[in-house]
């Protein structure tokens, strides 16, 4: 899992940045669909889950109802789950102690779009005790 990639289109990452702008001050977040792969997976769509943080200018936490809704459609039209993104408005450009508390996923992509200055997307794979940093590709 070290060497692993997540391939984005130039469209999915340009919709991250957007919802981020959205978002304002407070985080946004949600899935990743398409191609699952233990070391490239590619991402189709990125559909946006309500954040219901008490604190969401810091923290998220997907509506799990909406979570769970988002993932039966994901499946039911022959995508998978690639992983799952959130926006830091202010920084850090890295996952904070408190996502990877609540990172349940192992083998899944954590992509993190920070706008600390310039929108800036990475991304890493929950290898279940730690986050290990993973290539991210842009393609047209």
């Amino acid at each position: 899992m070290a060497d692993s990639t997540l391939v984005l289109t130039r469209e999915v990452y340009d919709d991250i940045v957007y919802q981020g702008y959205g978002g304002g001050s407070e985080e946004i977040c949600g899935v990743l669909a398409g191609e699952y792969g233990d070391e490239r997976s590619v991402v189709s769509e990125a559909h946006q889950v309500d954040n219901v943080a008490e604190t969401p200018q810091i923290r998220y936490a997907m509506d799990p109802e909406e979570q769970l809704e988002t993932i039966e459609s994901i499946e039911a039209a022959g995508r998978e789950v690639v992983g799952f993104y959130h926006t830091h408005p202010t920084g850090p450009v890295h996952p904070s102690d408190t996502d990877a508390e609540r990172a349940a996923w192992p083998g899944y992509s954590y992509a993190i779009c920070a706008f600390d200055g310039y929108p800036y997307l990475g991304s890493w794979r929950w290898a279940g005790d730690a986050f290990e940093r993973e290539a991210v590709e842009l393609v047209e």
